[in-house]
């Protein structure tokens, strides 16, 4: 008998994302799987994961000398990157951003706990460090999903190694290391494994550090950054040195069709500075500890999963900024713990169900200590959060049909209830707007309970193996984060302490926020050569996302904030607070390639291309939204040929951006003028080594990032309009860079 749900899965199954595979994206090859099968190599089990909308990324090694992990999902058609610190930046999907998507390293929810957002999950994993990155961009299976208006991303370090049935014992690992001379960044990583039939042991380890890196010319007067410092030249974009450091310990026992993986993650980055922030991260310590099992059964597969972080953050002024005399520390303590049940029914030969809850629990601490023994920064501690708290329990039932070759649908359900509160606060004591502010948030009411209802419906159509099709719509919806609901002062130091966006202006906290709630509908079409390496291919891709509740900004009103002109300003940083409204994207991503020649005497060329359209517009006030991306076209030229028994691989990228001219209003967004960056890079690869060497910005082109905010990196960069307004991060001028990769 036919499940009865099967009708109800054709009405609503009309959205899906296409599954972008990078023909021709020879950055990022795929990951060898060294191993055997990962369990019982008799039995035949059908892939049980959602994969409906996927977009899945080998990540082996990353591009020489870029060490922020977020670069990586550049390749992907509509998918950016907001400027942070070198090592932090945060991605970008189809112009969400941020707390906007679920991204996930190892399975695990690492929340950014800092007020400017300068610890973000990406951050805790070195690119080296990857060994595979799956993107739901738009529209996300609910057993995926949860906090994923824009999609999810899913970062998996290498996965464990075990010996074949009757091999000897395996030992083995890797050694690399990279130089880039824009900035003089260094990085070198290291791995190791040992395993037999039944046990893996793994051992991950990456560091690295750099200066600030110089822009391809001027863009502001030279001037020293701190009190009778040295000038800092005109093209030196300040605040963009960092040094870190991640480590990981893996082990994994195999046992039929069980696996049980238990890791110890820890990072040490002592410092990374922000060009689009008023302070630094001056100590970011974090441990990890993740468990997980998974069971294959004759009827599905089990996963169990619990893990644990704990972070010790600071921030300070670093070495480009005033100091003040006594600098200003501002510490964040935080603790992250979750825990999933999935369990995947094979229910027939075509029908998978899967069915599964999820916890998480968040605290947050965030205070200031008093600087100096009197002042308007003393005697008391400022606490900015105090007992910050944001607890979800979801659980979620998923359906997906295989009718037959041509046919798929998938139709997931997800409810999730949140809880978010915080304790009563204080002001350092020293003027009386921190009394006054700090007396009207702690009277009101800050418990607030949110029940979520998402809903995703895919359908993909392969009529035959030269060609697909996929559709789907989604409900999608995100409570608000502690650090949108509960920032209180009103004093424009510590508003401007109060932003992860990077654009300089100070926020203040809305408590009454409503969850946002988004409808995304996404058709897309894949058309390529019917071979298994196809010579030719192109992919579309046009979707449509609104957003109700959207939660964007408004001006602080005079009755609340007293800075001068705040209403008004056109041309300065200014005070605002958290507010819903309502939002639409309309998007279209373009891709193809096309492999021209292929012979062993010439060897390959294959052209590829990539176009981006996005437009954003605040539906309640005709404004732009923040920070999204401008028109923008990417071409690429590359040859690979054997070399004895190696191959060489070049390439020749071009990437156009149109001017960004509509931006948010209501923030003084900076307008950035468009560009053209050609890139040339080129790769060795022989056994298990490779090496790589290139130019990015071949012809030295000036140029704004489009998503990298305000210039606020040097100076007195503490109060709101003590440094100029009006210049937008620059990006790197000229670079030579060189890495080498290898694996025994």
């Amino acid at each position: 008998m036919k499940p009865p749900v099967h009708p109800l899965v054709i009405a609503l199954a009309v959205a899906a994302l296409p599954a972008w595979a990078q023909d021709g994206a020879a950055a990022l090859p795929e990951v060898t799987v060294k191993s055997p099968r990962l369990f019982d190599p008799g039995v035949d089990l059908r892939a049980t994961d959602a994969t409906l909308g996927a977009s899945t990324l080998g990540a082996s090694r990353a591009p020489a000398a870029h060490h922020d992990s977020a670069s990586l999902l550049l390749d992907l058609p509509g998918a950016s990157v907001q400027g942070a610190g070198g090592v932090s930046g945060l991605p970008v999907l189809r112009g969400l951003s941020d707390e906007r998507l679920r991204v996930q390293v190892d399975g695990m929810d690492l929340l950014a706990s800092c007020p400017n957002h300068m610890n973000p999950a990406l951050s805790y994993i070195d690119p080296a460090q990857i060994g595979r990155i799956t993107v739901f961009a738009g529209i996300t299976p609910v057993s995926a999903g949860g906090d994923s208006l824009g999609g999810t991303v899913q970062v998996e370090s290498a996965q464990p190694v075990f010996a074949a049935p009757g091999q000897d014992a395996l030992l083995g690992g890797s050694v690399g290391g990279s130089y880039r001379g824009n900035g003089g960044a260094v990085g070198l990583n290291a791995s190791a494994h040992y395993a037999t039939e039944q046990l893996s042991l793994r051992y991950d380890g990456a560091f690295s550090r750099a200066g600030n890196y110089r822009a391809a010319r001027a863009f502001k007067p030279a001037a020293p950054g701190t009190e009778q410092g040295q000038p800092l030249p005109g093209d030196e974009v300040a605040s963009t040195s960092y040094r870190t450091q991640n480590h990981r310990l893996g082990a994994a026992w195999r046992q039929a069709r069980n696996l049980w993986q238990v890791d110890l993650g820890w990072q040490h980055m002592p410092f990374q500075a922000f060009p689009n922030q008023r302070m630094d991260l001056t100590d970011n310590r974090s441990t990890q500890f993740n468990a997980r099992y998974t069971g294959q059964f004759d009827w599905g597969d089990l996963k169990l999963r619990a893990w644990h972080q704990h972070v010790e953050h600071k921030m300070d002024m670093g070495g480009d900024r005033h100091t003040y005399g006594t600098g200003m520390p501002m510490l964040t303590d935080a603790a992250t713990t979750g825990a999933l049940a999935q369990a995947n029914w094979l229910f027939s030969d075509r029908d998978t169900l899967r069915v599964g809850a999820e916890a998480l629990r968040y605290r947050l601490f965030d205070w200031w200590p008093p600087v100096g023994g009197s002042g308007s920064m003393a005697p008391n501690s400022f606490w900015n959060l105090d007992d910050g708290r944001r607890d979800k329990l979801s659980a979620f039932a998923e359906w997906q049909t295989d009718w037959n070759p041509r046919w798929t649908t998938l139709l997931g359900l997800r409810t999730t209830h949140v809880v978010t509160d915080a304790g009563p606060v204080q002001g350092y004591s020293g003027l009386p707007t921190w009394a006054d502010d700090a007396a009207a948030f702690n009277t009101q009411g800050r418990k607030r309970q949110n029940t979520l209802w998402d809903i995703s419906a895919m359908a993909r159509y392969t009529p035959d193996a030269g060609q697909s099709y996929e559709a789907g719509f989604a409900r999608k919806t995100r409570a608000p984060s502690l650090y949108q609901r509960y920032p209180w002062s009103t004093n424009t130091m510590a508003a401007g302490m109060n932003n992860f966006l990077g654009d300089g202006n100070g926020y203040l906290g809305n408590p009454d926020l409503n969850p946002e709630v988004a409808y995304t509908l996404s058709v897309s079409g894949d058309w390529h050569e019917a071979t298994e390496q196809p010579a030719w291919g192109v992919k579309a891709n046009a979707y449509v996302t609104q957003i109700e509740n959207y939660i964007d900004a408004v001006r602080c009103p005079a009755t609340q904030c007293t800075m001068p002109g705040n209403l008004t300003a056109t041309d300065s940083f200014v005070m605002l607070r958290y507010a819903n409204q309502r939002a639409r994207l309309l998007g279209l991503d373009v891709s193809g390639h096309w492999r021209f020649s292929d012979s062993a005497a010439a060897g390959r060329f294959t052209l590829t291309g990539a176009l981006g359209l996005l437009h954003g517009k605040n539906l309640s006030t005709g404004d732009g939204l923040y920070n999204t991306m401008p028109p923008n076209l990417k071409l690429g030229l590359e040859h690979r040929i054997s070399l004895g028994q190696g191959h060489w691989t070049t390439a020749l990228d071009w990437h156009g951006v149109m001017a960004k001219t509509r931006v948010s209003a209501v923030r003084n967004e900076i307008k950035t003028h468009g560009y053209g960056l050609l890139n040339l890079r080129g790769s060795y690869e022989l056994k298990g080594l490779r090496i790589d060497l290139g130019i990015d910005n071949l012809l030295n082109k000036a140029h704004a990032l489009p998503l990298g905010g305000a210039y606020i990196g040097q100076g007195r960069s503490m109060m709101l309009n003590t440094v100029p307004w009006g210049v937008a991060v620059p990006g790197p001028g000229r670079s030579f860079y060189v890495g080498a990769q290898l694996t025994f």
